[in-house]
This record gives structure tokens, sequence and C-alpha cells, in this order.
């Protein structure tokens, strides 16, 4: 697995750079997401390992896809994930993990990710930006989701859902085991980073 503190330097430098991009400063980005200057310097200097919720924050904040922030770039046309450097993000209250398989890159409007829900956990999300849509299988486990005032919908194993990420919405694990989900945000009007 990679270093969290990896993830946080990474970070750091992909803020800076888009924050450049849009003539933004720290106190701006501050402002509109709802994370105080100093926990944004903290992540910027890699001093704060980010979790979930921080990196949605400041995605949405910024109009940018949340894997354009823990992107890295590849040389070549072709991208291997290796299972044993695989980089895992977790909520602030730890019950839901979420890894990048198909990683951001600005020419894909869409991420592909594997996330992990804690038994009997119930993680909230914020809206995403305007336009961006889910799409989840259930791998494993029983699970909840909450989109926006919708009734919520029970998935079992095998099931998928498409829904509006740009409204708030959740997911509940209803098991007492790990849930396993892979989900692909697509992206329609985000400007690219």
């Amino acid at each position: 697995m990679s270093s969290l503190s990896d993830l946080g330097a990474g970070l750091g430098d992909r803020l800076r750079t888009l924050l450049h991009r849009q003539g933004r400063s720290l106190e701006n980005l501050a402002a509109f997401s709802g994370l105080s200057k100093r926990k944004l310097d903290g992540l910027a200097m890699g001093e704060i390992v980010p979790t979930i919720n921080h990196l949605w924050k400041i995605a949405n904040a910024l109009g940018v896809p949340f894997g354009s922030l823990i992107a890295t770039r590849q040389s070549r046309d072709e991208f291997v994930l290796r299972n044993a450097t695989k980089s895992v993000i977790t909520s602030n209250d730890g019950g839901l993990t979420s890894r990048a398989l198909l990683p951001h890159d600005s020419g894909r409007p869409v991420e592909f990710y594997e996330l992990t829900i804690a038994p009997n956990h119930l993680a909230h999300s914020e809206a995403h930006g305007a336009g961006t849509r889910e799409s989840l299988v259930v791998v494993r486990g029983h699970i909840e989701i909450t989109v926006g005032k919708e009734p919520s919908q029970r998935l079992e194993e095998g099931d998928a859902m498409i829904f509006d990420g740009d409204v708030p919405h959740s997911y509940r694990n209803l098991g007492p085991s790990e849930a396993l989900l892979y989900l692909v945000m697509s992206y329609i009007d985000l400007a690219k980073p």
C-alpha cells in the first residue's frame, strides 16, 4: 500500500496547481469549501492526511473531479494499478474507504472506485458537482442508498443502481460484515482542471 504521506504530499502539489490555474488562493478555497485555512494549509503541506470528506469538499469548491486531487500522471498510454501499491482513502469516521481503480484523466470524464463500507455503517456524501452521476454495483453485502429526498433503495449482491450524485446521498451497509461496491463517477458539467 502506498504511503499516506505520499498521498498528502501529492495532494499539496495538485492543489497548488489547481489553485494557480484558477487564480485562487487558499483563503478563497477555505471560504468555498467549508474547511479552515489552517486545515487546508496542513493538507497542502502534507502534514494532514486527507480523508474522503476533505477531498470532496475541495473538489466541489474547485469544480473539479474528485480523482483530479489524487491522480498521478502516467507517461504512457497504458496504466497498471498494482494491488501491492494501492492507495486507500478513508472517511473522517473510518467507516468508508475508497480506492481509485481508474484514476482521473482530464480526457476521460469518468472515474472508477472500489468502496468498502464497515458493518452497519451509514456514510453520508455531500452533493457533488452539477451533472455528476454515480453508477454502482454491489459486489458483496446488502446496502441501502438514499438519494436526495427520494425513497431509499435496498440493494443486494449483484444489484446495480445509477443516480444523480449532485444531490446529498448516503450509503448504509445493512449487514454485519464489510460491504464491497464498485462505483463509477461520471462528470458531465465540471470544468477541466
